[in-house]
């Protein structure tokens, strides 16, 4: 390609959008992509003993790239954890970009180089696709929307139905790094810092998971933040559910950033987290399984779940509690 900027032709379906798909998406891509020549691909799922699950989600982010992380390597983690929290293996996942006129190529480069590493890593296969160029002013850079599909064993059960009083509640690190991160890149407080993106596959935290027989639920905090999946859990249950400020992993310039600018690191977006609810005998377990690995270094357990407390209880460090209120306003919009 001779082009340095996408313009409205490399989405009219003639020499400009083949070239593109061709020359930039299918390289970039390489060999996580399956087929470009037809408008349906065959994959090879071997269903014996498992059950299929799928999801799709659509992202959003402003910067494209961040610390931690950009929106590529950001759609494949945020579709496969959604898989593996659910306790399936991913296995293929189709994409959709919608380009706005204008996007620098080398930049379109680099979010689908960084795409296809997140795949590689993942043991995913990019199935399907599908390319979009939206007018100048309409899309914000580039969206992606992507399809996910996973094997989950029969035997394995999970649901908030299973949740019981006197579950445990754990999380695999610390929260907030990715709301704090995105917004820190955005340079819009004139404040600067180290924090980087969370954002990973937490694949092999919930493949750890599963091996305990007590799991009963898991969940990936992201838009609304921890928070918001304790709230989740108290309205599908109708449990009280209490956490422990103390327990809670933050880290300390999250925590200086939000004191500064009146953020709670509860309701903040976190991309490479779960939240798990384990019957309270196997928690120390899971802690430890989690522990050993790099990703879960940060994990504790924060609290539990009851029959008293009739909404989400934080009990505060100082020894004080407050009620944990549901979100209602997006603190920090266009994360995820």
């Amino acid at each position: 390609m001779t082009d340095t900027h996408i313009s409205l032709a490399h989405g009219n379906g003639g020499r400009l959008m083949r070239e593109l798909i061709e020359e930039l998406i299918a390289d970039c891509l390489g060999d996580r992509l399956l087929d470009i020549e037809n408008d349906a691909a065959g994959i090879a799922l071997n269903t014996d003993g498992a059950e299929l699950l799928i999801t799709t989600d659509g992202f959003t982010v402003k910067p494209l790239e961040f610390p931690g992380g950009d929106i590529g390597s950001l759609a494949v983690h945020g579709t496969v954890n959604d898989l593996a929290v659910s306790g399936a293996i991913p296995h293929y996942l189709t994409l959709n970009l919608f380009i706005e006129e204008g996007l620098e190529l080398a930049l379109l480069q680099r979010l689908l180089n960084s795409l296809a590493d997140a795949a590689r890593e993942a043991g995913v296969r990019i199935a399907c696709g599908d390319t979009k160029v939206v007018p100048r002013g309409e899309g914000s850079g580039l969206y992606l929307a992507t399809t996910g599909v996973g094997l989950r064993a029969h035997s394995l059960q999970l649901g908030m139905s299973r949740i019981q009083p006197e579950d445990t509640i754990l999380v695999s690190g610390p929260v907030g790094d990715h709301g704090i991160a995105v917004m820190l890149a955005r340079e819009q407080f004139g404040l600067r810092g180290e924090v980087r993106s969370d954002a990973a596959s937490v694949l092999p935290l919930a493949q750890a998971a599963i091996q305990l027989g007590g799991l009963r639920y898991m969940r990936d905090p992201t838009r609304g933040g921890l928070a918001t999946v304790l709230h989740e859990i108290q309205r599908a249950t109708g449990l009280g559910v209490r956490v422990q400020e103390i327990g809670i992993p933050v880290r300390e310039p999250v925590r200086s950033v939000c004191d500064i600018l009146g953020y709670d690191p509860y309701y903040l977006a976190c991309e490479g987290r779960i939240v798990a609810v384990i019957a309270s005998d196997q928690a120390p377990a899971l802690l430890d399984a989690w522990q050993q690995l790099p990703a879960g270094e940060g994990a504790a357990i924060i609290g539990q779940l009851n029959r008293d407390d009739p909404c989400v209880v934080l009990e505060t460090e100082l020894g004080g509690e407050r009620a944990l209120e549901e979100l209602e306003d997006d603190p920090l919009p266009r994360i995820c």
